[in-house]
């Protein structure tokens, strides 16, 4: 009996060290990815800022990861095809996608997502972010983001600003803003950015917190009047403008933000390595002087770090939503 119950423990352990020898160490799989390209989904068409920051970003991590990563446009739906894609990828860190702050939006705006936000994807790393900017048109009497809600409380419901639609970052930075200031400002919403900040800048509204990059030459030219940062600390490109939670708004913080996720069950070491290379190439010469020129500010954290952020942000951005009423058209 002694001698069949050793039989049976080596009929059974044997084949159990071999699976377990055949299992390849957290750095030894870390090493062997990627094994083949890497598909970096941009939910835009070409030629946008995601699609220039993912192609910018995928040519040094191809060199550093010895595989390529491809960039595959997939535009549609306010970037819910792209994400939908990755969502239903293979868990396996091959498919990615260049998220961006959209993404924890449409966790709020839509009644229904093909898939959940807050479970169907891994955070890799926030790639960077675009801080945006409190402008005024020059004719309004104020110079500061006290003398703007002194201004708006005086005046509840008349101040106006453009937004590039419902539920758009230029729509839902404001309302943070008025909510937390305790004012009412008219929200006039068009079909994108441009054509509101025109006639922004004709007179037909006050005031706008929107993207360095919408604002800026009219900013230089004195057409608006910058008056606040909506970042949590300056930048060094405007290092004489204030944040908004130091000039008048404790608290205050808005900024769009770009960053990868993958598919949740992703192995932890590809996740590490995908991030370790991130990390590694938004410290290149090339990539730091494109972040620059598009008024980016590169972050490059851990992803328990920009799974945080992710998790505050659908918090934060859902009571505003919730507040104003936004739904997707």
């Amino acid at each position: 009996m002694k001698r069949h119950t050793n039989t049976l423990s080596k009929a059974f352990v044997l084949p159990v060290l071999g699976v377990l020898v055949a299992l390849p160490s957290a750095a030894a799989w870390s090493q062997s990815f990627p094994a083949r390209p890497v598909r970096l989904i941009c939910p835009f068409a070409p030629g946008g800022g995601n699609d220039i920051l993912s192609r910018a970003l995928a040519a040094p991590m191809s060199k550093s990861l010895g595989q390529q990563v491809i960039v595959d446009n997939q535009p549609g739906a306010n970037t819910i095809i792209g994400l939908d894609l990755v969502a239903k990828a293979p868990a396996d860190g091959y498919t990615v996608v260049m998220a961006s702050s959209s993404f924890i939006i449409n966790a709020t705006l839509y009644e229904k997502l093909p898939y959940d936000s807050a479970k169907d994807f891994a955070a890799v790393s926030l790639v960077a972010l675009t801080p945006y900017i409190v402008a005024v048109h020059p004719d309004q009497p104020v110079k500061n983001v006290r003398e703007l809600i002194a201004l708006a409380r005086a005046q509840p419901g008349k101040l106006s600003y453009p937004s590039a639609g419902i539920g758009n970052p230029t729509h839902l930075s404001v309302e943070l803003f008025a909510s937390m200031a305790g004012v009412n400002m008219l929200h006039v919403p068009y079909k994108g950015s441009g054509p509101g900040i025109v006639d922004l800048v004709a007179g037909r509204h006050a005031l706008t917190i929107n993207t360095a990059l919408s604002v800026a030459n009219f900013i230089k030219s004195g057409k608006l009047r910058a008056i606040a940062i909506s970042t949590t600390s300056r930048v060094p490109a405007m290092p004489d403008l204030p944040t908004v939670a130091e000039s008048g708004l404790p608290g205050y913080e808005a900024s769009s933000w770009y960053g990868i996720l993958t598919a949740t069950g992703a192995p932890r070491p590809a996740v590490a390595r995908l991030n370790a290379e991130i990390v590694n190439a938004l410290n290149t010469a090339d990539l730091k002087k494109l972040l620059v020129a598009q008024d980016l500010t590169a972050v490059g954290n851990t992803p328990d770090q920009f799974g945080a952020i992710i998790q505050s942000d659908i918090g934060k951005w859902a009571k505003i939503i919730k507040a104003t009423g936004a739904r997707a058209e």
